[in-house]
């Protein structure tokens, strides 16, 4: 049996991943790829049940607390639906994944990266994206375009703006295998051609191969 296809989308509030998710789906339907599409924290009702209370604004929360919930989440996610998946040879789109950890409760909070990562590493035993689309946009944007959707902002979303530059930061600085960045800016339907174009020239046997 053939291996999956791990694509995470990440980036900062306002980014547009949920809307590039949402265009990516539609495209794998339409070519009859094989796809599961899942958020995070989320995916599974233990996850879901988390994603609630890590994003209710009235709840108090230690960075380290935040962390442990997070990757709990993952774990979960990771166990139920991400490594069955792959392991049926199906592309896997997830909404955030490990390198969010790092911009938000690594850079954003100011926990010590070594600490992120081996907690992490031991949520996910060691799964890592095979294509990581990192949406660049300045976090000040991100925020008037959340607000002109009339979006109501969960505790994450209300951190003031020195840490959303943080993670923002973060995300710009992001590098390794598999890793692009794609300027969230453009209109969504250039954002979802680029990254298209990304996926087909890193795995052409799953989304197809490129025209360039």
């Amino acid at each position: 049996m053939s291996s999956g296809c791990f694509v995470v989308l990440e980036g900062p509030e306002g980014a547009g991943k949920t809307t590039l998710l949402r265009g990516l789906a539609d495209r794998c339907r339409a070519l009859g790829i094989g796809a599961v599409m899942v958020r995070e924290p989320g995916g599974t009702p233990v996850a879901e049940a988390l994603r609630g209370e890590l994003l209710n604004a009235d709840r108090p929360w230690t960075p380290a607390m935040e962390l442990l919930y997070m990757t709990t989440a993952r774990a979960d996610l990771v166990t139920r639906v991400i490594r069955p998946a792959l392991a049926e040879g199906r592309a896997v789109f997830s909404d955030r994944f490990d390198l969010s950890t790092m911009a938000y409760q690594g850079a954003g909070r100011g926990l010590p990266m070594e600490h992120v990562r081996w907690v992490n590493d031991a949520a996910t035993g060691g799964l890592t994206p095979d294509v990581t689309l990192v949406l660049d946009l300045d976090p000040a944007v991100g925020r008037e375009r959340q607000h002109a959707a009339g979006k109501g902002a969960d505790r994450m979303e209300r951190e003031d703006a020195t840490f959303h530059e943080r993670v923002a930061q973060a995300y710009l600085a992001a590098s390794g295998p598999g890793v692009h960045h794609l300027q969230a800016d453009a209109s969504p339907e250039d954002v979802l051609n680029a990254a298209w174009r990304v996926l087909q020239r890193e795995r052409p046997e799953t989304f197809g191969p490129t025209s360039e």
